[in-house]
């Protein structure tokens, strides 16, 4: 019955693929395989590898294919003896290869969140001083290839949407969104309001924007020394509880020692 009920699904796949619905190729069913796409990947993995190191479609597109091979690989190893049981095991463990990637990066995340987050301040430091000589379009441009390499992506993105014609505050909002930083809307916001006012009122808006760049670099500054804090008390607690645990244990031998004597 199962064996039956697999060479149904082939024929139905088969049938798709001739009649165009679905491509052979795995890569080209983008549309298909970004539903399945987490909102965070790409920021993910160029977070942590670089858009020079990895292209994130690519690498997303092999987690599909390494989750199906594998579920088809064990639907076919245990062909003979298949059950509902089976397929949906078999299915599961293909799910789990797919999600060990993300989860890496989650975890990779976690962990340097605070350098993450305070890169966005730093940037817009940058950014602060050649607006006073450009306009922001052109600035964000002029940025580029000093930025981190987590951003580069995202601002060519952002300056590629103002290029076509695209003066709403949806290319910055969209940066925003890719790139989900501490305070990251609310500085792109005041990005937008900034090239939109007039050259007379620059000066007074510039500072208000340097302000906040100011407090937002002073609170990762916070932040970090806060973590380096945080280790310092962690690694001295773990050092007393080593030594007083130590210094216990000679107490004890010492009078096992003696009682033995």
């Amino acid at each position: 019955m199962y064996i039956e009920m697999l060479l149904v699904a082939v024929i139905a796949l088969y049938i798709l693929m001739v009649n165009g619905k679905i491509s052979g190729d795995i890569s080209t069913n983008n549309k298909l395989c970004n539903l399945l796409k987490e909102k965070d990947y790409d920021f993910l993995l160029i977070a942590k590898y670089g858009d020079r190191v990895y292209n994130p479609n690519e690498v997303f597109m092999k987690r599909i294919k390494n989750g199906i091979l594998v579920s088809v690989a064990l639907i076919f190893l245990f062909l003979t003896q298949m059950s509902y049981l089976g397929i949906i095991l078999a299915l599961v463990i293909g799910y789990v290869v797919y999600k060990m990637q993300y989860l890496s990066l989650r975890k990779w995340y976690k962990v340097h969140l605070n350098y993450i987050d305070s890169l966005l301040p730093y940037y817009l430091k940058t950014l602060e001083v050649l607006i006073h000589h450009y306009t922001v379009p052109v600035a964000i441009a002029r940025s580029i290839d000093d930025a981190p390499e987590v951003f580069k992506p995202g601002l060519k993105r952002l300056i590629e949407k103002i290029e076509k014609g695209d003066s709403s505050v949806d290319p910055y909002m969209d940066f925003a969104k890719e790139y989900p930083v501490r305070d990251s809307m609310r500085m792109m916001r005041l990005l937008y309001r900034l090239s939109l006012g007039e050259q007379e009122k620059k000066h007074e808006q510039l500072t208000s924007f340097s302000k906040s760049v100011s407090s937002l670099q002073a609170k990762a500054r916070e932040i970090k020394y806060k973590g380096r804090l945080d280790a310092m008390e962690r690694r001295t607690m773990v050092m007393m509880v080593v030594t007083g645990g130590g210094s216990l244990l000679l107490l004890l031998i010492s009078i096992f020692m003696l009682i033995s004597i």
